[in-house]
C-alpha cells in the first residue's frame, strides 16, 4: 500500500500530521507515505496528485482540512479510499470568509497566488457525495477552532454517501492525539484497499 498524505492550507509538505504519519510507517515496515507540497492553485495540486495516482500501486489518501477537500475529490476521481481529518467541506466558503474581496487575490505563498477563479473551481470540483462511502474515514473533532464539524458529519451522513465517522468531543482542528489514531487509520485504509470492489488486492493488513 502507497499512502499519500494530503496537507492543509499553508502547511507543506514539512506538515506535523505528515511527518508523524511517515515515521510510524518508517520505523514499524508499514506502507510508503508520500508528501507532496500542495503548495499550488487548486486545479494543479489535484492534477498532481493524479498522477502520483496513477504510478502507485494500491494508493490511499490521508487528507487534512483542505487537504481532506481533495482526497473527497481524489476518492471520488480514482476509487481509493481516503481518511479524512477535520475535513474541509465547502472551502471556497471558508476562504471568501477569511479573506473578504478586498484581500483577493491573497498570496500564501512565493509561487501562489489564492484568487477567486481558484474559489469558483473549488465550488464545481465539489462531488455532491461521498464517493465509495464503505471506503471513506471521517475523524471529526468537535472542538475544531477552524471549521464547524457538523458541516462534515452532515456530508458523511447522507444517504446516497453514508461513511464511517468517528466525531469526538472537544479537540483542535490540529486533530488532538492524531499519533495514537495513526494505527486505526492505517488498518482502515489497508482493509479497504484488499476489499476493493474491483477485486485488487493491497498489502497486508497493518499490524499497531
Amino acid at each position: 500500500m502507497n499512502v499519500i498524505y494530503l496537507h492543509g492550507f499553508k502547511s507543506s509538505a514539512q506538515s506535523v500530521k505528515g511527518q508523524l504519519l511517515q515515521r510510524y510507517c518508517a520505523q514499524r515496515g508499514g506502507p510508503q507515505v508520500h508528501l507532496p507540497d500542495l503548495n499550488a492553485p487548486p486545479q494543479q495540486a489535484l492534477h498532481q496528485v493524479s498522477e502520483l495516482i496513477q504510478h502507485l500501486d494500491g494508493a490511499a489518501l490521508v487528507g487534512s482540512s483542505l487537504g481532506g477537500f481533495y482526497a473527497v475529490q481524489l476518492a471520488a476521481r480514482h476509487g481509493i479510499p481516503a481518511a479524512l481529518i477535520n475535513p474541509a467541506m465547502r472551502p471556497w466558503a471558508l476562504f471568501r470568509s477569511l479573506f473578504a474581496a478586498e484581500q483577493l487575490p491573497y498570496a500564501v505563498t512565493e509561487c501562489w497566488t489564492l484568487d477567486e477563479a481558484q474559489l469558483d473551481y473549488l465550488e464545481q470540483a465539489a462531488v455532491p457525495h461521498a464517493p465509495n462511502a464503505g471506503q471513506i474515514l471521517a475523524l471529526l473533532q468537535r472542538g475544531d477552532e477552524v471549521l464547524d464539524y457538523r458541516q462534515a458529519q452532515s456530508f458523511f451522513s447522507q444517504p446516497a454517501g453514508r461513511a464511517m465517522i468517528i466525531s469526538e468531543a472537544q479537540g483542535s482542528h490540529g486533530m488532538d492525539d492524531f499519533a495514537g489514531k495513526i494505527p486505526m487509520l492505517l488498518q482502515f485504509l489497508a482493509d479497504a484497499v484488499q476489499n476493493k470492489p474491483d477485486g485488487k488486492t493491497g498489502a497486508s493488513p497493518i499490524a499497531s
